[in-house]
């Protein structure tokens, strides 16, 4: 049995994650323990009045006090590994920052541990694609904010597309709308769609979506449980969750 932990702030679609762990195989477990979305509320209202709030200068911000029960709950329940199913309140702290989190994270649990934003420029990586389109239900700063920090990944971001949308209003949109928001945020020289909120259900609706764009399409829950998987070193192969999930991946040339 491999054993994942995730830290998920707040409470919208952390169902995605009993979906995945459906799909992926009965020797897999995601034990998931829930933190406050402060940080990331607190972003979003910064960002709307046009500037970014203290915590974001702080690469220590979000680990020592708000994660560490959360760890200590996984490390109980006999995680391998841990990843912070956040993203904007990482990527907002910029590649150091984020970074500096991540291994504040590693220490505090005593295991590997990552961040949704890294996970998405592995997954990136992981399907062979270079050039990316962002399409966020974040607010266009904080679009703008994630994708400076997959380009200092070495990533090409051909378009960034947000709409503002509240974690309330995103966690209730089903397939259509989920696929309305990959199809605004492609552009024709991308080579996948990336969909970087943790709030939003796509676990459902990869195949659908990847159909719909003719491309990979990675989206936040997504690619926190391939993260969480590649650190202990397992590769499944899952179609039903995309094709970041395959042997072949699809990636346009």
């Amino acid at each position: 049995m491999t054993a994942l932990g995730f830290l998920y702030p707040g409470h919208y679609a952390e169902d995605d994650y009993p979906r995945m762990e459906q799909l992926l195989g009965s020797d897999i477990r995601a034990d998931l323990v829930h933190t406050d979305d402060a940080e990331e509320a607190q972003l979003r209202e910064a960002l709307r009045r046009g500037a970014l709030p203290a915590t974001a200068e702080r690469p220590d911000s979000g680990v020592p006090g708000r994660l560490a029960a959360g760890v200590e709950e996984l490390r109980l329940a006999g995680a391998e590994t841990v990843v912070w199913a956040c993203a904007g309140g990482s990527f907002a702290h910029g590649w150091e920052g984020a970074h500096e989190q991540v291994r504040a994270l590693a220490l505090a649990a005593g295991m590997p541990a990552s961040c949704t934003s890294f996970a998405f420029v592995h997954a990136v990586q992981e399907i062979g694609a270079r050039r990316v389109a962002v399409a966020a239900a974040y607010p266009n700063t904080l679009a703008e904010l994630f994708a400076g920090f997959l380009r200092t990944g070495g990533l090409e971001v051909v378009s960034v597309h947000g709409v503002g949308a509240a974690p309330d209003e995103v966690s209730t949109w089903g397939a259509a709308e989920v696929l309305a928001l990959a199809r605004a945020g492609d552009h024709p020289d991308a080579q996948a769609v990336l969909l970087p909120d943790t709030a939003l259900h796509t676990a459902a609706y990869l195949p659908e979506l990847e159909k719909g764009l003719s491309k990979p399409v990675l989206t936040a829950n997504q690619v926190t449980m391939w993260e969480a998987l590649r650190l202990v070193d397992r590769r499944v192969n899952a179609p039903a969750l995309g094709s970041l999930f395959t042997k072949e991946p699809i990636v346009q040339v």
